[in-house]
């Protein structure tokens, strides 16, 4: 699986990013993992002509000393259709952009 990991977490950073996760993704079935949207004006074009697997999202998997964003852009509505595919260039500069900004706002020294 191809992700994004900030290892080395302090417990005050997890509290942290949990919260931060709590409010802004949708948790999932499983403790610590999150989904958060795509914008749509990311979709490549095979999502955006799949409309009946909208919306797609990327996971974040959260542990006490880690934190992944998984560069699979997924829709939540089936597990396997040609629209799943690794993040491109674009999708893969938002996960990137959210990663930094999350831990700015959260004032989070990596």
């Amino acid at each position: 699986m191809k992700q994004y990991v900030i290892d080395q977490l302090r417990e005050e950073d997890y509290s942290k990013i949990l919260e931060f996760l709590k409010e802004n993704a949708e948790s999932a079935v499983f403790d610590d993992i999150f989904w958060m949207q795509l914008p749509e004006e990311l979709y490549s074009p095979i999502q955006k002509e799949h409309t009946g697997c909208h919306p797609f999202c990327f996971a974040v998997n959260l542990s006490m000393s880690r934190v992944d964003f998984e560069l699979l852009i997924r829709t939540r509505r089936i597990l396997r259709c040609n629209c799943i595919a690794y993040a491109d260039h674009r999708q893969r500069e938002y996960i990137l952009d959210f990663v930094d900004k999350m831990l700015e706002e959260l004032q989070i020294k990596v």
